[in-house]
């Protein structure tokens, strides 16, 4: 059953109920709109079934898993600097989001879905066209930086993942959709939530050969994740990777 991070309040209680004002504010505005979404805590585990510790993390690789449903792609780094939270973002349609920034001692570990908000380009088993860029690696899609984006590569949209996934150039008009992690105790890393523009029912329509080939039929591939979801690097999902 999905999580739900709203309050619903009958009219017919009678019970007074304290919530802090700003919890309020948060979690209702964000659900209204459509831009926060919390989904089933989802452990994340390498491709041996172990719980993914942010220890484990190579740092700038790019590591791929799916969520919130079975073939949704989002992609996980261990940036080269700390992804600070409260960038102010903007969806197509002029609603606002705060980005929440990343997680670890660090504050450098962050995902994002890895579908591109232009034309739903994302990585396929058999081959990639978006990706992060590494610091130091030149990408056409964005010469005011060497790496340290997300490219897509079909037609050279580039987004930052320490300003929340925003759009900084190509045909792309809104940013990346960020994927809420949380750390435990334990240093295992969950994915809870996604937050800016949606692009999952989108993405669900669009692609009903690519389901066929890979996850049967639609309806396996719009399953929500349950429980955990195995995270490889993008060289091991992707026999093809194309990087411009």
């Amino acid at each position: 059953m999905e999580r739900r991070g709203f309050l619903k309040l009958s009219g017919t209680t009678a019970a007074a109920i304290v919530v802090a004002p700003s919890l309020i504010t948060e979690t209702l505005k964000a659900d209204d709109e459509g831009l926060y979404k919390t989904y089933d805590k989802i452990m994340l585990q390498d491709k041996e079934g172990k719980p993914l510790k942010s220890a484990d993390l190579v740092k700038e690789e790019n590591y791929v898993f799916n969520f919130p449903h079975v073939a949704t792609p989002c992609i996980l780094v261990k940036l080269d600097g700390e992804a600070k939270k409260g960038t102010k973002l903007k969806a197509d349609d002029g609603t606002e989001y705060i980005f929440k920034g990343g997680v670890g001692k660090e504050n450098d570990i962050v995902a994002y879905s890895a579908i591109c908000p232009h034309q739903l380009t994302h990585p396929q088993p058999d081959t990639s066209f978006f990706q992060y860029v590494p610091t130091g690696t030149k990408t056409l899609a964005y010469d005011k930086a060497v790496g340290g984006v997300f490219v897509c590569s079909s037609h050279l949209s580039a987004f930052t993942p320490k300003d929340g996934g925003k759009r900084v150039t190509g045909p792309a008009t809104e940013g990346l959709t960020q994927i809420v992690l949380e750390i435990d105790d334990n240093d295992v890393i969950w994915a809870v939530g996604a937050l800016g523009p949606n692009k999952f029912h989108d993405y669900l329509k669009a692609f009903k050969k690519e389901f066929k080939k890979y996850y049967r039929n639609k309806r396996n591939a719009k399953k929500l994740v349950k429980k955990e979801a195995k995270v490889v690097t993008l060289k091991n999902f992707s026999k093809d990777i194309q990087q411009f």
